[in-house]
């Protein structure tokens, strides 16, 4: 048997990421929009035969060219993969893949978390890693009637944000928000985390949660497997709600609230796959109208814009008194250059 070496595939590698490119099309595999780590494995002739790829802490566009399966190169590419996480110092991962690969890649010691029969299965490599998770939340479990459960990125935390909160405190016995932890927006999640907490402190029966790594955005939701990006979303909607199922078991949950925005396409899928599913697992789903200025919905791009902008009159009239504190801060000075660096701060 060949001795094959597994070698990194640098993004300025133009021949390199044209061959995986099409390794991946052989395999029915389209490149994800995030991947910053690939590598690859080659034939005598220089031919690309394997490949994989990572974003963050997940592993991402793996495959082997279907002449050269059984040789074991996806073991070589997973080992590779994980030796570059280790070094990053991560030492929880991630994966997605095909439901008819789970099992391969749980001979490699991933775990299922959970699946979306006939689409993708999203696993990790620790055997209690979700489990672990549920357990920490039930510990935090309030009786109440009404137990309501937002997730919210709030990139940043904005008057449409806040209002969305206090109406569901109103609405609710309890309130569980959740936090998306992950740091692929232009605030960073610590700063988010601190703008949501401060803005929120008034509401006495709102309980703040980290997401950790298991509830993600659509910004980073893996795309090489759905054929185009309505499936994209309707995937990670459907992933969401899966993971979401086994939080609101956790927790008693007994309604889900999603935020109303006619103007993205992202949240009228995501809402529908919401309203259409929740129910028939006995959580309501309620979808709040968004808070207005001017007829227009406040939202997280606006107020991003206000930024850009430096238009510090508009970005009171869109925020809380403590985000507008924050943002007008000393403290702020490197998001702000990082928002106002950005060609576009519109996001869809």
């Amino acid at each position: 048997m060949a001795e094959y070496m597994v070698s990194q595939i640098h993004p300025q590698d133009r021949h390199g990421q044209a061959q995986v490119d099409a390794l991946l099309t052989q395999e029915g595999i389209r490149r994800d929009g995030n991947l910053d780590y690939t590598c690859g494995i080659y034939d005598d002739a220089y031919n690309l035969i394997a490949t994989g790829s990572c974003f963050a802490n997940t592993l991402r566009c793996m495959a082997v060219s279907h002449h050269h399966q059984g040789l074991g190169l996806m073991n070589l590419i997973v080992s590779h993969l994980l030796e570059q996480q280790v070094f990053r110092g991560n030492g929880h991962v991630f994966l997605y893949t095909k439901c008819d690969s789970a099992k391969f890649f749980g001979d490699l010691g991933f775990y299922e978390i959970v699946r979306i029969e006939g689409q993708i299965v999203f696993m990790e490599n620790r055997r209690n890693g979700f489990a672990s998770y549920l357990q920490r939340l039930s510990a935090q479990k309030k009786d109440g009637n009404t137990i309501a459960a937002i997730v919210m990125n709030a990139n940043p935390f904005t008057l449409g944000h806040q209002y969305l909160v206090e109406h569901m405190a109103k609405q609710a016995d309890l309130v569980h928000l959740f936090m998306v932890s992950e740091d692929s927006s232009l605030v960073p999640f610590s700063v988010r985390k601190q703008l949501i907490l401060a803005g929120t402190t008034h509401l006495s029966n709102v309980y703040c949660h980290e997401s950790g790594p298991y509830i993600i955005s659509n910004a980073t939701f893996p795309s090489y497997f759905q054929k185009d990006e309505d499936s994209v979303i309707e995937s990670h909607a459907q992933l969401d709600l899966a993971v979401f199922l086994q939080i609101a078991k956790a927790l008693d949950i007994t309604v889900r609230y999603v935020g109303h925005e006619p103007s993205s396409v992202v949240t009228g899928i995501y809402n529908q796959v919401m309203q259409s599913a929740l129910p028939a697992h006995g959580i309501g789903c309620q979808i709040i109208p968004r808070m207005e200025q001017n007829g227009a919905p406040i939202s997280a791009s606006t107020v991003r814009t206000a930024i850009k902008c430096s238009d510090w009159d508009a970005l009171k009239a869109l925020v809380p008194p403590t985000t507008y504190a924050y943002f007008t801060s000393p403290e702020s000075a490197p998001v702000v250059q990082r928002i106002q660096s950005q060609a576009d701060v519109v996001h869809y």
